[in-house]
């Protein structure tokens, strides 16, 4: 377990995958554990979205897994049991203008933060999908790659976050159609530059974000 400290930093210690169980319900049993993960950081539109998740032991979830790995019919369906089974949650953004502002990363860990903040229960432990995050308040923290395949809670926060988030850009996409973002969500496809090429960006753009010739995300140096 890693502690809180005052800059953020990799987390020192990664997990192998024989460290592991898929989506095991703990890292620590008998701890209080909120997984956190956030969606929509590789978009060129649209806010960033963060989930954090504490699951009940008592009232397990079937079919939990990295949101990536799962259809959005499997998705919708688990975030109804999320929401009634776990103990608490809590979903949260930062907007394009704040990502503008502070850089991607930053944006993804204050997201992360409010999604914290909503919680009815303070944990013991965060739980991170990643290799690096901000610390919040006290509370220690341990990062694990790719943790949306590993840690049930993580795997229940990437499912709120990307499920919130796909429902954002598509009611976004009815004011504005030209974009896309129906199906690529804000994510940087072909549609989705030429859109930008032809009618200019929006105020739901990140102006710092660029792409590469594969229609890859870059983001300006700060």
């Amino acid at each position: 377990m890693k502690k809180a400290e005052d800059k953020t930093e990799e987390s020192k210690s990664m997990y192998s995958k024989n460290d592991f169980v898929p989506l095991a319900l703990f890292l620590e049993e008998n701890r209080i554990e909120a997984g956190l993960d956030e969606a929509g950081r590789g978009c060129l539109s649209g806010p960033v979205f963060a989930a954090a998740v504490i699951l009940d032991p008592a009232n397990p979830i079937e079919g939990l897994n990295d949101s990536k790995k799962l259809s959005r019919e499997q998705r919708f369906e688990l975030r109804e049991q999320i929401l009634e089974k776990a103990i608490c949650y809590g979903v949260a953004t930062c907007t394009a203008a704040e990502i503008d502002e502070i850089n991607i990363l930053q944006a993804s860990f204050l997201a992360m933060h409010r999604a914290v903040d909503q919680l009815s229960l303070r944990p013991a432990c965060l739980l991170i999908d990643g290799n690096r995050f901000k610390p919040y308040q006290d509370i220690p923290y341990t990062c694990l790659i790719k943790g949306d395949g590993k840690m049930a809670s993580i795997a229940a926060a990437s499912i709120l976050a990307k499920t919130y988030r796909d429902e954002w850009m598509e009611n976004l996409h009815h004011e504005f159609p030209y974009y896309g973002w129906l199906s690529n969500k804000g994510y940087p496809t072909r549609e989705h530059v030429r859109a930008i090429a032809l009618h200019g960006r929006t105020a739901h753009h990140r102006m710092t974000f660029r792409w590469d010739k594969n229609f890859h995300q870059l983001e300006m140096e700060f």
